[in-house]
């Protein structure tokens, strides 16, 4: 049987997995099964995906792109080296390092995946996710939420009545579904969130606490200077981890510049308690959209039987205690909230291989789709009038048909206009399409145009207009107006793609496994120091020369074994010695 794995395309961290021996595991190679959503360049122009790209990223940020989640579905160019790629092309080589990993481990070749998208993402970014699975050379058998993934890996196997939140807050999107488990069937009763708020938001905030403090205490700016801010956001991401499970992190950076011929160093001690006073608004925003799934599914707190953890951010001790105090109980996170979504895709991808399941899925659409005509707003008439055709909160697949009328005699066409919100004006939605809709040529005042939206399981939405008289009609797939591929576009992204990683990634490589380097293939800026360091050797002092010596072969050792931020640390202090030595 062909198989299909199951894929969590996350901000910060990504996973693969699969059914083995009946029990959904994370795929592993050497390591915890956790691979960083980051891609770069090296030196040598190789791509590298994981651990290896996210060392990179604090010395050569210019070369390395972090956090393409949170562009899927616009038309951003992305830098890395001298080319720009669109997001979808940076997440096709995310896939591809967990598609050589899944390779790797099952030693059978994967053509096919479900993917979890947040389940707040816009139509536009799931059309993005699925042509990143495209051009990564992986049908997308199914594309699910977050949420329903993380509930299928806690539930799956659970007959009982039970009704479960889930707090899903991971790198750079936040969602809230309320799940109902029944007789082995799992529903979906309501989703909201939002697609931009994350850990990347908390690390921001402590990195502009950093860059105030290295302003008014150090007189230093560093906003300027990309290697710096890299390893600032570095340092605050690794404190805000700290601060999960510490009352306190100490922020130490050295050399981020030079005074009067003199080093300056960051040192700097955060607390737990000012850190979480630095993003309450933002966890105050998280508790918004919990009233609102509780509000959209009519139930009370009290009806809740759990609430589940997902993503790494949710280890931030505020978020148990705000869901405590309003639900009266602790939330759970028995399974790794980094890869409980990651496990319920590959139970899903499980039963699209036909395995035997105890639970049927129902997921529903996060929200309402309809299009625009003349009505009236508010007892007034009104040319944008809001109609919608499939409300959110509807269960999926689902589709709906509606009559709209022409205006006059003779009208030669229509302009269908699709739009995705809740508001009465459309425009104050978002329009997601566009299309001109010619009509039979002295068509009559009143004549019906039947108005067809159909979104399927993957919340990919498909409209048809009909000209009811004529028989005549169009077809469209609302697709990202920027972002989108012709077929053309398509097979021309998948072969560039494809050729960057066939010369240079091998399935270990990619997934960050093995990540070995040589002397040869140290970055530009650190092989620029050992260059220089090596035509002062003869000139030094013995003292000197043995310093100088040392530091060269740690940082040899440190790049061979991917330490690159150790590499980069080496290589300041041989700067600083080659500096005195003039």
């Amino acid at each position: 049987m062909e198989p299909i794995v199951g894929i969590d395309l996350g901000t910060t961290n990504s996973e693969v997995a699969f059914i083995i021996d009946g029990n959904a595991d994370v795929l592993k190679i050497k390591d915890d099964g956790i691979v960083p959503s980051c891609v770069g360049i090296d030196n040598d122009e190789k791509i590298i995906v994981g651990t290896e790209a996210r060392n990179q990223a604090a010395i050569a940020p210019g070369r390395t792109v972090l956090s393409v989640k949170r562009l899927m579905g616009t038309d951003e160019k992305l830098s890395m080296g001298d080319a720009t790629y669109l997001p979808q092309e940076i997440s096709a080589f995310i896939l591809k390092a967990l598609k050589d990993r899944a390779e790797t481990v099952l030693e059978k070749p994967v053509s096919k995946a479900v993917i979890t998208v947040p389940a707040y993402f816009t139509d536009a970014q799931r059309q993005a996710t699925r042509e990143a699975g495209q051009i990564a050379g992986l049908e997308v058998a199914r594309i699910i939420n977050e949420p329903t993934a993380a509930a299928l890996a806690y539930e799956s196997t659970r007959s009982e009545t039970q009704r479960i939140l889930i707090f899903d807050l991971g790198g750079g999107t936040f969602d809230v579904s309320i799940v109902k488990i029944e007789n082995g069937v799992v529903e979906v009763l309501s989703s909201t969130g939002d697609n931009h708020l994350g850990g990347d938001d908390f690390d921001q905030d402590i990195v502009e606490l950093l860059v105030d403090h290295i302003q008014n205490e150090l007189n230093l700016s560093v906003t300027d200077q990309p290697m710096i801010m890299a390893r600032l956001k570095r340092a605050a991401e690794d404190a805000k981890i700290t601060l999960s499970s510490e009352p306190y992190a100490k922020i130490e950076e050295d050399h981020i510049g030079k005074k009067a011929w003199k080093d300056i160093h960051l040192s700097y001690e955060l607390s737990r308690l000012d850190f979480e006073e630095m993003i309450e608004e933002d966890l105050e925003r998280t508790m918004v959209s919990v009233n609102q799934a509780l509000k959209d599914a009519a139930l009370l707190p009290s009806a809740i039987d759990k609430i589940i953890l997902v993503g790494g951010s949710t280890r931030i001790p505020r978020i148990s205690e705000m869901l405590e105090e309003k639900f009266g109980r602790l939330p759970h996170s028995e399974i790794d909230p980094d890869l409980c979504v990651a496990l319920g895709a590959a139970i899903q991808a499980g039963r699209e291989m036909g395995f035997d399941s105890t639970s049927v899925l129902l997921d529903i659409t996060p929200y309402t789709f309809g299009t625009s005509a003349i009505g009236e707003l508010d007892g007034a008439p009104c040319m944008t009038r809001f109609v919608p055709l499939i409300r959110r909160n509807t269960k999926l697949p689902t589709a709906k048909t509606e009559a709209f009328y022409t205006l006059y005699d003779g009208q030669e066409a229509v302009e269908i206009k699709v739009y995705q919100g809740e508001e009465p004006n459309a425009l104050d939605d978002i329009e997601i399409g566009k299309y001109k809709f010619k009509l039979t040529p002295k068509s009559q005042e009143g004549s019906v145009i039947l108005l067809n939206y159909d979104l399927d399981l993957n919340g990919i939405l498909k409209i048809e207009a009909i000209e009811k008289a004529s028989g005549r009609n169009i077809n469209a797939v609302i697709e990202n107006a920027f972002a989108q591929f012709t077929d053309e576009e398509m097979a021309e992204s998948k072969k560039r793609i494809d050729e960057m990683w066939g010369e240079t990634t091998g399935p270990e490589d990619a997934a960050g496994a093995e990540e070995k380097t040589d002397e040869g293939e140290l970055p530009p800026e650190l092989a620029g120091i050992m260059r220089k360091a090596e035509s002062q050797l003869e000139s030094a002092s013995e003292e000197d020369r043995d310093e100088m010596i040392n530091l060269m072969e740690d940082m040899r050792d440190a790049v061979k074994e991917g330490r690159l931020d150790d590499a980069a640390e080496f290589g300041k202090e041989l700067e600083e010695i080659l500096f005195y030595l003039g």
